[in-house]
């Protein structure tokens, strides 16, 4: 659907109060294909959203467009953190704000060790979480420190996607298809470990292909369907309700 909005009123959502995480009428393209068609929702500090929806429901493209990577474009919208205008900065000043996002494809970065890709995200926000408590949540990591993190497995470079985006001074974990490929028994400790980020008060948003899941892990749950929200509420509501799910999840 290529069918271009009207602009002319402009923005408005700053005249309320923004929630700690807050997405409003977004907009986003890639070239002229309309993806994100104006949604709205809200995350609360310390909770688990789960963005879900069909394969090019606009997932991707919105965490993407949360994150400031500048593809795909927003011609229109705001995103709030904490208070902060992250729809006026470019990706880097959004991350330095406390936004981090663990991409579908990890992006470790070759040629260096397990804790040289930590390291390397501690040096630029050195507020984040030490290498100890790292390794406490993620004891595998600490048993392969000074093995190049390209060599390991794929659950465990997600693990290290996952640690190096809390070494920074994160605020908001954003993360795309964590489970993607991975054995169910990885999958079940991915699970776990997020379950303990949350209790350390970690503000998550996750996009799963996998919602069962995604669901059974989060607080509530927002349901696109080509570009636009169809469902914002409880995740368990999501879980109890079968026709919603065979209609907009496939499950």
């Amino acid at each position: 659907m290529n069918v271009k909005p009207d602009f002319s009123k402009g923005i408005s959502h700053a005249e309320t109060a923004p929630a700690f995480l807050s997405v409003w009428d977004l907009h986003a393209y890639y070239g002229e294909s309309y993806i994100v068609q104006g949604i709205s929702f809200n995350v609360h500090e310390g909770e688990i959203l789960a963005l879900l929806g069909r394969n090019g429901a606009g997932k991707t493209t919105t965490l993407r467009a949360i994150a400031r990577l500048g593809d795909p474009q927003v011609r229109h919208g705001e995103i709030w953190l904490d208070h902060a205008r992250l729809h006026e900065m470019e990706s880097h000043e959004a991350a330095v704000a406390g936004l981090g996002l663990v991409p579908e494809d990890r992006r470790i970065i070759p040629g260096l060790t397990v804790e040289e890709n930590l390291q390397l995200a501690q040096i630029v926000e050195p507020k984040g979480w030490s290498l100890d408590r790292l390794y406490d949540l993620f004891p595998r990591l600490g048993e392969r420190r000074k093995q190049e993190g390209v060599t390991l497995s794929g659950g465990e470079q997600q693990m290290l996607s996952i640690a190096r985006a809390l070494a920074r001074d994160l605020k908001v974990l954003l993360l795309d298809e964590p489970y993607e490929g991975l054995a169910p028994v990885i999958v079940d400790e991915i699970e776990k470990t997020l379950r303990v980020i949350k209790e350390q008060g970690m503000t998550t948003v996750i996009v799963e292909q996998n919602a069962v899941r995604a669901l059974e892990l989060a607080d509530r749950a927002v349901i696109l369907d080509t570009g636009s929200i169809v469902f914002d509420g409880a995740a368990a509501e999501v879980l109890e309700n079968a026709e919603l799910r065979a209609e907009y999840l496939a499950i």
